[in-house]
């Protein structure tokens, strides 16, 4: 991925992605979801994006990486990012989880 330099732009880059995610968050349906995000990304940014989110339960549930690998074949080094972003990071991994529980308590 490239990297800005650390400039005024970077005001302007935050502002952007705070407009995303707002965009994202007032999209109510996962086709709509799905269909924002064909437009934004390419074929190959939705895949990483759908690996990584695909290993998650299985980290959570501690399933060994080679193991992960074998089941998704997500990259050993994907499946070691997303562990640490699981330990280390912002905590959105666990926010969607929860969002995603909650709503399969709901339906049920």
């Amino acid at each position: 991925m490239k990297q800005r330099p650390a400039t005024a732009d970077s005001q302007d880059a935050q502002a952007s992605l705070h407009a995303l995610a707002y965009a994202l968050s007032r999209l109510d349906a996962p086709e709509d979801v799905l269909a924002f995000l064909r437009d934004l990304c390419t074929p190959a940014e939705l895949e990483a994006l759908s690996d990584r989110w695909r290993v998650v339960p299985l980290l959570l549930k501690g399933v060994p990486y080679r193991e992960i690998h074998d089941l998704t074949q997500v990259s050993v080094t994907t499946i070691g990012r997303v562990a640490r972003t699981l330990e280390y990071g912002a905590g959105g991994y666990a926010a969607a989880l929860r969002a995603q529980r909650a709503e399969t308590l709901e339906s049920h």
